[in-house]
């Protein structure tokens, strides 16, 4: 069976805020619309009817459970559009892109929108068990005192909201704690990852500057920018931060990691005859791409690391190697994280722990994250995977020609790497 050439022909994305900022008040559904909007305003998409909508959120409430389909039927779409949640941690963004790629490649859609979004802010909080058990029981009886019977049972303690940790439940660690251990087993230093957050916000400080990102973000809410980025900050300042997670020995601090944060970002990609019929460029096409997981529990350094077995089992189904790429974009969930990976890519000792042939090969830093990475944008978890996705086809339509490399690294010890071409 011949397979169809999946292209990206249009990209939207609202401003990335952090928690508690300007979209403190704004629901998943919320963020996503207003992105879903803009994309549909950009391409020209409105009443139009597309194969279907992908994409999803890491944190949702239990009424969000259709979260896509509700959020395409407030826009403009054609509402027979299909939705479909899906959730992958960090790699959601980028997971709705193979889906919705895969199924244009198979001929089962001609165009589709990949998305995700996350409102850290709007975040829903537990219950203990005790006090959960209380209230089903009190809701089955019938009368008032039976009711009250049962809310009489949890402990005062029962009845306090349990906040949101992000912790890895077969750890026990946070993934900035997970993190920790990575900078200390890696040898990475304070210093290198201070320079790569550095880096990260004099790029994306230059792109907008160069109007990089006026066809790419929508305003939303009252934000125009991304309001994480910091233009004034410096190595001097970025050195004076205390660390966040290991307080006694720790190299991680609130400079060189993502905060939390609220966002959306959505990808329409189609097929070549789409894309002709509907006056849409193509900006360049998803060739390959790689999912891959990494055991952490007993190696807690390698939480974030499993990009290392995506990006080897990856090019060699394509056939290439690390060093031939334009552009390469790895999320940046965490400096340590990234400087890590390309150490364990560049080194072949390290390469062979985690039973590789040899490294991959080291790449050119100036053609890493060219517009600035999750260290200055921030990292709404769902959305990131359609940021990097829209800055490399953008690119590489700029350049004319060529191939870009991402990889995003996830909770749960998952990874993505996915190969763009022009």
């Amino acid at each position: 069976m011949e397979t169809k050439k999946v292209a990206i022909v249009g990209y939207n994305r609202i401003p990335f805020a952090r928690i508690n900022t300007a979209y403190a008040e704004k629901s998943n559904q919320d963020l996503l619309t207003a992105a879903l909007n803009g994309l549909i305003e950009r391409c020209n998409l409105k009443g139009k009817l597309l194969g279907e909508v992908a994409g999803g959120a890491v944190i949702k409430h239990i009424s969000e459970s259709n979260l896509i389909r509700e959020s395409v039927m407030e826009t403009s779409l054609d509402p027979a559009t299909p939705g479909c949640d899906l959730q992958q941690a960090c790699d959601t963004g980028i997971e709705a892109a193979i889906y919705i790629g895969n199924k244009i490649a198979l001929g089962q859609i001609e165009s589709g929108i990949a998305c995700g979004v996350e409102a850290m802010s709007n975040i829903p909080f537990e219950t203990s068990p005790r006090l959960r058990k209380a209230l089903l029981k009190a809701n089955k009886e019938k009368s008032v005192v039976g009711k009250i019977k049962q809310l009489l049972d949890p402990r005062l303690k029962d009845w306090m909201p349990v906040p949101y940790k992000g912790q890895e439940p077969k750890t026990g660690l946070v993934m900035g704690g997970h993190t920790e251990i990575t900078a200390k087993y890696y040898e990475i230093s304070r210093e290198d990852q201070d320079l790569l957050a550095f880096k990260s916000h004099q790029n994306m400080a230059k792109a907008y500057d160069e109007g990089f990102f006026d066809d790419m973000i929508s305003p939303a809410f009252g934000l125009d920018k991304d309001n994480n980025l910091r233009r004034d900050t410096s190595l001097e300042k970025l050195a004076q931060l205390k660390s966040a997670f290991d307080k006694e020995n720790g190299t991680l601090t609130a400079g060189n990691s993502t905060p939390f944060t609220d966002g959306a970002s959505a990808i329409l990609l189609a097929s070549e005859e789409w894309a002709k019929e509907n006056n849409l460029p193509v900006l360049a096409y998803i060739s390959f791409s790689e999912v891959a997981g990494i055991e952490y529990v007993e190696n807690k350094q390698n939480l974030l690391l499993a990009p290392v077995f995506a990006a080897d089992r990856m090019l060699e189904k394509a056939g290439m190697k690390l060093e031939d790429f334009d552009y390469y974009e790895i999320h940046e969930a965490f400096a340590a994280q990234v400087l890590a990976t390309l150490k364990i890519w560049e080194h072949d000792d390290l390469a062979k722990k985690f039973g590789l042939e040899k490294a991959l090969g080291k790449i050119d830093r100036n053609k890493l994250n060219v517009k600035g990475g999750s260290l200055a944008a921030a990292h709404p978890f769902a959305a990131t995977g359609g940021r990097i996705i829209a800055t490399l086809a953008k690119l590489l339509d700029q350049k004319g020609s060529g191939k870009g490399f991402i990889s995003i690294c996830a909770a749960r010890g998952q990874g993505v790497t996915m190969i763009l071409e022009k």
